[in-house]
């Protein structure tokens, strides 16, 4: 593999712009290719085999204007005035009948005129009539009435018992995901501009969500602060500019290469941001780890800045490749789970991770060739001639040294910090973002807590219970539909049920279930929960099937379906990466401490996260104000991108300590120079990959921000407590037991040369040639 990558590297090198025309050709066929095809994102959580989702896809079919994406909006009088005041009236109606003429809005109006034209006869007609005759009133205590005009109920808005707020439900003819963009945002301003005649404001729900901003001010400042680590730790403009170089490209044509597949294969908004965060760390780091080899070989061995690049990329990158291959098998065995999302999310990301790898392999030594002698500064190239190779490394090795004398100490602490970290954990609860989730000044939270006080907090995540007749072609007598929503609204947790639609044969009726509690409160998950237990009993009893659906519904299934996918998913990825790293390390010891290292780090990660998002610990510091169930599908994605990140860092460090031990230092000896050479660069890498991630901290949506939280996070604990502290005692404790393996597996084991052991005994060779009096061919010429 060195050697290999050696030829690669001298190859990109000496002809420079063969690689980079090959690169520039790849981004311009991304860029053309996104001007042709616009970007089509989803924003769709969608797992099948879901009780919810197949009620949804049911309804598709039988019917379709009640399988659509569900809007809410809320309509505020100013202080002291009622919505329908014969000043605010007016502007209500407009408003209402701007959101029901709006393209993608089906005029539920229109559907009532079309009954009331066919009388007695009409199904949905008979079945209100039933419905209403025997349902009482809500039980929570705050009656909310219709809107009325011209002594008739306005469908789908009612006004609340104080008279302050008026909310409208109505559907969108297509899943919110599925809709043009712009549609929802056009609609949402179409209320506010007739609204604002009356002085209403108008405040839409989370559940009106169209596509995140993927990159936004603190995503900036992110990669600024990345820039500056890069300066620092570099010394040089030039050499800063090229890790950067590297990830901009990379995520242009990764994640741009996944948009331009966005008309033929749905791709999810978080799969694009978690492209993006990935590329961008991922690509900053690897080019780091190789443009740091390539100085310090110029600097420690007074190489020219050809050879020392090819050297570089045959021995550092050798790692990337191999660290680039567990991030990649880390989100590839997202695949084993079966949830096409997690699937599309993970393919995407682990591409992205591929093409990083590639550039920094191939693109990089180009533009090496292009900065050539350039990469150091003259006057520091000619003080570091005079140094010897452990000059710089003062402060690491008297880390290393320390971590070995206190080998004992630095072990317990490494375990006790993220054991500690990890004990709020245990209380972690999924969900998926609601109002509740977003900060106090957006919109989503206002009219969360707006909703919640004017009507109570089940307005804000109503259920959706269809009922099915069991005779096909029967349909459904109100008799039968109103005794069975009388049974529905005596559920313990029902605040009220009312009819929503029926189909046009009156086989299928659609019932709105209002809970007592909020979308993400445990009383709504046993409110569910009691619903599907007595569906058995409502079959036998009426003859007919319920199916529970809406977003609420949909997200405790997500919740359940992903948590009994993770020990699956946990199990596939330590196995591979185990393989992976006994392939790369040689060692027994070195993968078993790395998996059991990456554990207490997940651990941790999860307890900082439900400490800060779930119960609120410490969120004045990073801006937030908002507790929230952690993000169902953060856990298992961020579990499998941890991992791949968690083994780069390793990867760096120990393959440093297995060179210097490979060429014959003792295994404390092997642990402290390894440390020292290697430290700084993931110190950096590790500083880069938090920067970047907490960028996305301050994005509005509370998915990114999870993610991002998460992620750096994990990157601090893991890079720091963990790769840093624990590696390093555990190697000093064990010595020369980290480096056994047994010789039969020795033997069954392939050399991937990741020390470059094989390229340094080929440059040997080639020196001797090179030496002899008659020789003929160069020590690189030999080599290639």
């Amino acid at each position: 593999m060195s050697v290999l990558l050696y030829r690669v590297g001298r190859f990109a090198y000496g002809k420079p712009w063969y690689v980079i025309s090959g690169w520039l050709a790849v981004v311009a066929a991304v860029v053309a290719l996104l001007v042709a095809h616009p970007v089509k994102l989803s924003n769709e959580v969608r797992i099948d085999g879901t009780p919810s989702q197949k009620v949804i896809d049911d309804l598709a079919g039988s019917l379709p204007e009640a399988s659509g994406g569900q809007g809410l909006l809320a309509f505020r009088a100013a202080e002291g005035a009622r919505v329908d005041d014969a000043k605010t009236r007016p502007a209500l109606l407009a408003a209402v009948n701007a959101v029901y003429r709006h393209d993608h809005v089906i005029d539920a109006r229109k559907i009532l005129t079309r009954e009331a034209v066919k009388g007695a006869s009409s199904p949905l007609l008979r079945a209100q009539a039933a419905v209403a005759q025997d349902v009482g009133r809500p039980s929570s205590g705050k009656t909310p009435v219709p809107l009325q005009a011209d002594g008739q109920p306005v469908p789908g808005v009612i006004v609340s018992a104080d008279g302050s707020t008026a909310l409208m439900q109505f559907q969108f003819d297509k899943q919110t995901y599925e809709l043009p963009s712009g549609t929802i945002s056009s609609t949402v301003e179409t209320a506010r501009q007739q609204a604002a005649r009356g002085g209403l404001e108008v405040l839409p729900s989370a559940a009106m969500m169209e596509i995140p901003q993927i990159v936004g001010v603190g995503e900036a400042v992110g990669v600024a602060v990345a820039a500056v680590v890069l300066l620092i730790t570099l010394g040089s403009l030039v050499a800063a500019g090229l890790p950067l170089v590297i990830a901009l490209v990379g995520v242009t044509v990764g994640v741009g290469g996944a948009f331009t597949l966005s008309t033929v294969i749905e791709i999810h908004s978080l799969a694009a941001v978690l492209a993006l965060m990935l590329g961008l760390a991922v690509g900053i780091d690897y080019a780091l780890f190789i443009v740091n080899r390539e100085r310090r070989l110029i600097r420690d061995e007074g190489l020219d800045a050809h050879e020392a690049t090819g050297r570089a990329i045959g021995t550092a990158g050798s790692a990337v490749f191999f660290a680039g291959s567990t991030v990649v098998i880390a989100l590839a065995a997202l695949l084993v789970v079966g949830i096409t999302l997690l699937s599309t999310m993970a393919l995407v990301a682990a591409a992205t991770v591929a093409i990083a790898v590639l550039l920094a392999l191939t693109l990089l030594p180009a533009l090496l060739g292009l900065v050539k002698e350039r990469i150091r500064p003259a006057r520091t190239r000619d003080q570091m001639r005079h140094q010897n190779a452990d000059t710089g490394h003062g402060r690491a090795v008297r880390w290393g040294t320390g971590l070995v004398r206190h080998r004992y100490a630095a072990l317990a602490a490494a375990v006790l910090v993220p054991v500690i970290l990890a004990v709020p954990a245990a209380g972690m609860k999924l969900g998926l973002p609601s109002g509740a989730s977003y900060n106090p000044d957006t919109g989503q939270r206002r009219s969360y807590e707006l909703i919640s006080n004017a009507y109570g907090p089940g307005y804000n995540g109503p259920l959706m219970v269809t009922v099915n007749s069991t005779t096909k072609g029967q349909p459904l007598s109100p008799a039968t539909l109103a005794a069975v929503t009388s049974n529905l609204s005596s559920t313990k947790g029902a605040a009220s049920v009312s009819l929503g639609g029926m189909n046009k044969t009156g086989t299928i009726a659609v019932l709105a279930l209002i809970p007592g509690s909020g979308p993400n409160d445990d009383a709504t998950k046993d409110l569910v929960a009691a619903l599907r237990d007595k569906s058995p009993q409502i079959r036998e009893t009426y003859g007919v099937t319920l199916g529970v659906a809406g977003f609420t519904t949909l997200a405790i299934d997500v919740s359940d379906r992903l948590a009994d996918v993770l020990p699956v998913y946990v199990a596939t990825v330590l196995g591979l990466s185990l393989i992976v790293l006994l392939l790369v390390f040689r060692s027994l010891m070195v993968p078993v401490t790395a998996t059991l290292g990456f554990l207490l780090s997940i651990a941790a990660t999860f307890g900082l996260t439900t400490a800060v998002f779930q119960r609120g610990w410490l969120q004045s510091l990073i801006g937030l104000d908002a507790t929230t169930p952690i993000v169902s599908l953060l856990p298992i994605i961020i579990t499998g991108v941890l991992y791949g990140l968690a083994m780069d860092y390793q990867m760096f460090l120990v393959t440093s300590m297995r060179e210097a031990h490979v060429h014959g230092a003792t295994a404390r000896d092997a642990t402290v120079n390894g440390f020292a050479r290697a430290s700084s660069v993931v110190l950096a890498a590790a500083t880069i990959m938090v920067s970047v991630f907490a960028g996305f901290i301050f994005n509005a949506q509370p998915m990114i921000k999870q993610t991002g939280f998460a992620l750096a996070a994990g990157i601090l604990i893991d890079a720091f407590v963990i790769r840093m502290t624990l590696i390093p005692a555990t190697m000093a404790i064990a010595q020369e037991k980290a480096w056994w393996i047994p010789a039969w597996l020795d033997r069954l084991l392939p050399d991937l040369d990741i020390e470059g052991d094989k390229l340094t005994q080929k440059i040997a060779t080639a020196r001797s040639a090179a030496d002899q009096p008659h020789a003929a061919v160069h020590q690189a010429e030999t080599i290639n």
